[in-house]
């Protein structure tokens, strides 16, 4: 039995981890490479593996670091099944054909500006194609089993991450390998914690927060504060967020916080085809997350839905404060960077970062003190005040972690550290040899390691 690291080793993105057993080969994961050329260029280099050689594809959860590079596996052969939880699956079908129409957009543009060193420049893949990839999904029930075969079982348990986000259990002769995808926090204000494990002879576990602590901070009380602060000066608050999950917990901030009247009267807009379709999915699962039907009303009733392009561009020609979420929430694309271009050289406005920023994307850059970022070829001058809003990030710290670490019965053969970047994985290296006395090892890009 082995097991393959092709993504998220020394990063945090690009998620795919393949399960050979025998013939049989198993991919956890199928993700995109965000952040960095470095990686992003691996999103071009083809799969690194044959993906007709797959029997299966299971999926922790719909982000694009774990489900988005799928299109390209089915461009290049695959035919076989995509498992995942249901509301995954319909996460999925909004992800995926918009990161394809993105694509599409970003290379058109760039063609028109004449931007690109490549001629023509090509989307990764099409709206098109990423559709197609829909037809592949299978959707399995949680704490249900999957029989894959006559020797391997899967089962998936909730990460708390997101919605439908899982962690995968696979059962291969007697062996129980857990990948724990991206596992999310005991006191989320939206999604239940994970559910604790029990028991994995050998543990795929990320460290996204790995050497870090979330502070001891009230998000809803920083948020009033930007929003103030930001309305006072008569500026623009335009908020970066990833279109599920983030999203959904700022507008529930927000809601609770008018409720309540502690904002100004300032209107309110979810400028994000995406975010918008996935409040949908989450008001048809409100018994997976925290808030009951009731309150999914009132969270989305609190913004505005832009949904056409022109309407968009119109609120960069607003004059008057405003709240604006949009994704994407490290603002690599999608409708937040059109705002930003308009509103950075603005001192009155902010612009107000909710979760980690990988490296080399324009928030990561943006809450380094960068004094110009680039934008559709052009460097924008900051001007505008950046903040990020601590606490509220869907990923466990490194406590948060090795406290749900603490429920295994007993330590597995060997834990994989991935999921993070260097620093923070080696840091949780040996958090977790330390104080759980638990054998570990970092896995490399393309590493190959053989399970007993």
């Amino acid at each position: 039995m082995k097991l393959s690291f092709f993504g998220a080793a020394g990063t945090v993105t690009g998620s795919k981890y393949l399960l050979s057993v025998g013939r049989k080969r198993i991919l956890i994961d199928c993700g995109l490479f965000q952040g960095i050329k470095t990686y992003r260029e691996r999103n071009w280099a083809g799969p690194p593996f044959d993906p007709k050689s797959l029997d299966a594809v299971v999926l922790t959860h719909a982000h694009l670091d774990h489900s988005g590079y799928l299109p390209v596996l089915v461009k290049n052969g695959y035919r076989g099944p995509v498992y995942c939880t249901t509301a995954t699956w319909e996460l999925c079908r909004i992800l995926l054909p918009d990161s394809g129409y993105l694509q599409e957009e970003e290379a058109r543009f760039l063609n028109k500006k004449q931007l690109t060193k490549h001629t023509p420049a090509l989307p990764l893949y099409t709206q098109a194609e990423a559709e197609a990839t829909l037809k592949n999904f299978e959707t399995v029930p949680f704490d249900t089993d999957l029989e894959l075969g006559r020797h391997a079982r899967v089962r998936m348990t909730r990460a708390g991450h997101i919605l439908g986000s899982a962690c995968v259990h696979v059962s291969v002769r007697g062996r129980k390998i857990v990948f724990s995808g991206d596992v999310g926090r005991p006191d989320d204000p939206v999604m239940r914690p994970p559910v604790p494990i029990a028991h994995a002879d050998y543990l795929v576990i990320e460290s996204t927060y790995g050497n870090r602590r979330h502070p001891p901070v009230d998000p809803e009380a920083v948020l009033r504060e930007n929003i103030q602060r930001t309305v006072g000066r008569g500026g623009t608050l335009v908020i970066p967020a990833f279109a599920v999950g983030r999203t959904q917990t700022v507008l529930h901030l927000i809601s609770q916080l008018r409720k309540r009247g502690r904002l100004p009267e300032v209107p309110i807009y979810l400028n994000s085809p995406m975010a918008i379709n996935a409040t949908g999915v989450y008001c048809a699962h409100a018994g997976e997350h925290r808030l009951s039907e009731r309150l999914c009303a009132e969270t989305f009733a609190v913004a505005e839905f832009v949904r056409t392009k022109e309407a968009s561009k119109a609120l960069n020609t607003n004059d008057g404060p405003a709240v604006i979420v949009s994704a994407s929430g490290m603002a690599t694309g999608g409708r937040v960077v059109h705002h930003l271009k308009t509103l950075l050289p603005d001192p009155r406005n902010t612009v107000l970062f909710t979760g980690f920023q990988a490296p080399g994307t324009r928030g990561e850059a943006l809450l380094s003190g960068a004094e110009e970022v680039k934008i559709h070829g052009e460097y924008v001058p900051v001007r505008a005040e950046i903040v990020e809003l601590p606490n509220l990030s869907a990923h466990a710290d490194y406590l948060e972690l090795l406290d749900w670490l603490g429920h295994f019965e007993h330590a597995p053969r060997r834990t994989f550290i991935t999921h993070g970047e260097p620093a923070a994985a080696d840091a949780f290296r040996h958090h977790l040899m330390s104080n759980l006395g638990w054998p570990c090892h970092i896995p490399e890009h393309k590493e190959t390691v053989t399970l007993e």
